[in-house]
Parts: structure tokens; sequence; C-alpha cells
């Protein structure tokens, strides 16, 4: 068993044993437990009442952060010449086609989002088994396959995040970094919570969300109050 450090003990004391906190106090007091020496990512771990084995109960989408993820996010745009001045002047950090594929090809994946045009997604199926589970394959239902490229990179700029629930029925998203205010914690929580009641299959009976918690990159997790994002 791990050894618990001083520091992840006076953590725990500040976390109230079987208390759940509203998403305000969540926010602030995370930023009391967040002892990393480095400005640690945020991170909310929902769990939800779906079975994500069935296709209409998976819980999949995009919402644009208020405040940002706090990340510099790399863009790569696999476009045509005549899209390449566009994704260059919305902020894409690499921009190009066959050169790109070709290092994909050759196991180069150091960027965080992929965003392409429809006509392109033929050349980037035989390089899914690279990009799929590193989580880059583009789509046009998180909006990175589409014409307006511009937009795309612009939004994932400004914070756009994508989400799917896992095997085990938990999204887990980063919604920012421990020197965040923490309203604007709060702000970006509120936000990928207020979307995922939006997206609460028809199929999910009885108490959607059953249970939400947010942590730091080192710290423990504090519980939030799921009532006022409960449907039942």
């Amino acid at each position: 068993m791990a050894k618990v450090t001083k520091k992840q003990k006076e953590a725990q004391s500040k976390i109230e044993n079987g208390k759940m906190y509203s998403v305000t106090e969540a926010s602030a007091l995370i930023k009391e437990v967040a002892s990393e020496n480095f400005d640690a990512s945020v991170d909310l771990a929902v769990r939800l009442n779906v079975d994500p084995r069935k296709a209409n109960q998976m819980v999949r989408g995009v919402v644009t952060l208020p405040h940002g993820t706090g990340k510099d996010v790399k863009v790569l745009a696999l476009v045509t010449p005549d899209k390449e001045e566009e994704a260059k002047q919305a902020g894409a950090d690499y921009v190009g086609l066959d050169e790109y594929l070709d290092k994909i090809k050759g196991g180069w994946t150091d960027v965080d989002v992929i965003i392409t045009m429809p006509s392109v997604m033929g050349k980037l199926g035989p390089l899914g088994r690279i990009l799929g589970p590193r989580g880059l394959m583009p789509n046009p239902k998180t909006g990175t396959v589409t014409m307006d490229v511009a937009k795309a990179v612009s939004d994932v700029k400004a914070g756009k995040i994508d989400f799917k629930v896992d095997k085990t029925g938990i999204v887990h998203a980063g919604i920012g970094k421990a020197s965040f205010d923490a309203e604007k914690i709060a702000g970006n929580a509120r936000e990928l919570l207020t979307t995922l009641v939006k997206l609460k299959p028809t199929t999910s009976k009885g108490i959607y969300i059953k249970s939400i918690h947010i942590s730091s990159t080192m710290s423990p997790s504090v519980e939030i109050d799921t009532k006022r994002f409960t449907e039942q």
C-alpha cells in the first residue's frame, strides 16, 4: 500500500467525510487541497446511470467551457491546400495533409485535437488503429469533421472539449487548472454538468447522475451534491 504523505494527509483533513458539497464550495475547496508544485489540472468525474454497451445509452457530446481549459491545445488541421490559410489564421498549430498523414503512419501523434474535412476522411480511415486509441480520430458529432475549418479550430482553442462515457458509465473531463479562480472552475463545472443533463438518453430510467467528484491531478477528490443536476 502506498504511503500517505504529510501533504496528502493535510489535504484529506480539509474534506469533511461523507459531506456532499455544492459546485461553488467544491471548486473553492479543490484549490485548497491541490498541493502539487505545478499548475495541476482540475478534473470532473461524473457517474451516470447508463449502460454504454447499448447504443441508445451512449452519452457523447461537446461543450465549450466558458473559461477555457487552461491548456495550450495543439491542433492539427488536415486540409486541402485551399483551406490551409483559413486554418492557419484560426490558430492551428500544424496545417497540411499528405506530409502529416505520413508522419502519423510513422507513429507521430504529438497533438491534442485533429480537425479535418469530409473529403479527407477517406484517407484517415486506415489510420484509425493509431488515432482511435488516443482519442484523436475526427468525428462529425464532435465538430472535428467540417467544411468550416476556421470555426472548428477557433472553438477548440477557446475551450471546446468533447467527452464520452466510458465502459464503466463514467464521464471524465478536464475543466481547468488549479490556478483558476474558484468561480471559473465552478462555471466550467456547471457548463459540463448542464450539458450532460441535456444529453440524458430517453432509455435511462431512474436517477441519471449517480455521483459527481472533482479533483486535481494528485489531490483527493471532493464529492459534489448531485441534487441540482439530478433528473428523474
